[in-house]
């Protein structure tokens, strides 16, 4: 056990963190995190559905039919700062100076690819015309040009774009206006997250940026309302303070700052289990901030997630009767079967290899647990090169197989096995998924009992030009999602679009 002081024992009771907690994850820091054990790569025919047209039609279908019946939430982690957005052109503020050189000259003696697309689609960019407007005056060279723009763009006293969480920048050009990804949710959520003339939304995001939100709403939310005939409301939620994790030296002892405090950082995506947690509805669609499309693709993303959730309410429905039917008794040995065959190829859960030696009451007990479980239907995009997690079949250290989402820092690459599997990936996941979190009865489950600590990551950083070690939690639709009943769809790509560095605004998909 960790030797805490005083001081460091008021600061973990102001973020709420227990010394059991610290104890544990500095413990995990000395074992280490085991990668996964991947069996198989997940594709159409083996953990990947496929529908046809018609069952496509008949899923939006259902899905139309149940919707004004339920509460329906749309879940959106919105957290993200856009300094990552703009590293490109940070670096290029940093690193040019136009009296010096001219901006071909830097080109090439930088070789700054990124640069050069920028400056070429300058005119595309959503923003572009605001710019222009707050430069009075016009520049004598290219390299001034674009200088100025970046400079209006990025500087403190300027837009100071770096600053702005990723959902409240302008991404979408139209005739009369400009679109956040924020406003865009809205819109979607109107499409297909509406219930009798009501669209809930629920954004993840950073303390220092709830204002901007909340005066964003002001400013779009009557014009999106009056455009889709969909009542909205929003609410908001921080990553926990108490989700922090401690970071370590390279002996896995506390990290100190200066000031002789511990160093905690925050926990990544995973954190946000938490906020979902707090979250109840009788289906929740989770889809990331930067992951929005131009109007014109709306109504086949709205069809794509239709057919996800008609997917999670004809599979959940008869879960729940399952279930009803283990609760009231007296199951036959045929339906003990019927059940065990739902759950493997409905809900692609697995069972321990001496299942049939057990006693029926210990099958039937099998059964109820599997079947008392969150439900995520996950989309599933062909592979096109883009980094995302993967669907795997995975076994984990009791030798039980199941169905994951796995990232590459999660897998050995120095492993030619593992690295085959992962080669034979065909699809990847675009953080689209639709959650049942409630049981037969309607009573919300207990989402933090259905993660699995042990899928979390360590990584190297650096602070104050000293080396360290920090502890990522199991992302929120990896580990932290690891004991859920799981289906993987394939998806259309026209649903995936995120928006990772500024250049990506550009592509076909964001252009209004």
């Amino acid at each position: 056990m960790m030797e805490f002081t005083e001081k460091d024992k008021e600061q973990l009771k102001s973020k709420g963190i227990s010394e059991t907690k610290v104890s544990a994850q500095i413990e995990t820091f000395k074992e280490g995190i085991p990668f996964v054990n991947l069996q198989r790569a997940a594709v159409v025919g083996d953990g990947i559905y496929r529908f046809t047209k018609e069952e496509e039609e008949d899923l939006v279908t259902s899905y139309e039919a149940n919707a004004k019946n339920l509460s329906i939430l749309k879940f959106v982690p919105a957290s993200g700062a856009a300094s990552r957005m703009f590293k490109a052109l940070f670096n290029f503020l940093d690193a040019y100076n136009p009296t010096d050189e001219t901006f071909d000259a830097y080109l090439e003696r930088s070789n700054d690819k990124d640069l050069k697309v920028f400056a070429e689609g300058i005119k595309n960019f959503p923003f572009y015309q605001k710019v222009k407007d707050r430069l009075n005056q016009e520049s004598a060279t290219k390299g001034e040009e674009v200088y100025a723009f970046v400079s209006e763009m990025m500087g403190e006293d300027a837009l100071n774009y770096g600053f702005y969480p990723k959902g409240l920048l302008p991404f979408h050009q139209y005739d009369n206006n400009t679109a956040t990804p924020f406003e865009e949710h809205l819109k979607e959520g109107a499409l297909y997250g509406a219930s009798n003339g009501n669209a809930k939304l629920h954004f993840t995001i950073s303390e220092q940026h709830e204002e901007m939100f909340k005066e964003e709403f002001s400013q779009v939310g009557t014009r999106v309302s009056e455009a889709t005939g969909t009542a909205f409301t929003v609410d908001y939620s921080f990553q926990k303070s108490a989700t922090d994790t401690i970071a370590v030296d390279m002996n896995n002892k506390p990290f100190r700052n200066n000031d002789g405090s511990v160093l905690f950082r925050p926990g990544g995506h995973g954190a946000l289990i938490e906020n979902l947690n707090e979250q109840d509805a009788d289906i929740i669609f989770i889809k990331n901030i930067d992951n929005v499309a131009v109007m014109r693709d709306s109504d086949a993303v709205a069809q794509s997630k239709k057919i996800l959730a008609g997917v999670l309410l004809n599979t959940q429905k008869k879960a729940f009767d399952y279930m009803r039917l283990i609760q009231g008794g007296g199951v036959e040995e045929n339906q003990s079967a019927e059940i065990k065959e739902f759950l493997e190829s409905k809900l692609n859960a697995r069972f321990a290899g001496d299942y049939d030696r057990f006693t029926k009451e210990e099958q039937l007990k099998a059964l109820q647990e599997k079947l008392q479980r969150p439900i995520r239907v996950c989309g599933m995009v062909k592979n096109e090169g883009e980094p995302g997690g993967g669907p795997f079949w995975i076994t984990n250290a009791q030798g039980e197989l199941s169905l994951q989402i796995i990232e590459s820092a999660q897998i050995d690459m120095d492993d030619q096995k593992q690295v085959a599997i992962l080669k034979n990936s065909t699809h990847f996941n675009p953080v689209d998924l639709v959650c049942g979190v409630r049981n037969q009865k309607g009573e919300k489950l207990d989402l933090l009992k259905f993660v699995d600590h042990k899928q979390g990551f360590i990584t190297g950083k650096t602070k104050d030009g000293k080396e360290l070690k920090a502890l990522e939690l199991p992302g929120l639709w990896n580990g932290a999602m690891a004991y859920w009943n799981t289906i993987f769809v394939e998806v259309p790509l026209v649903t995936f679009n995120p928006v990772k560095t500024v250049n990506d605004l550009l592509k076909p998909s964001h252009q209004g």
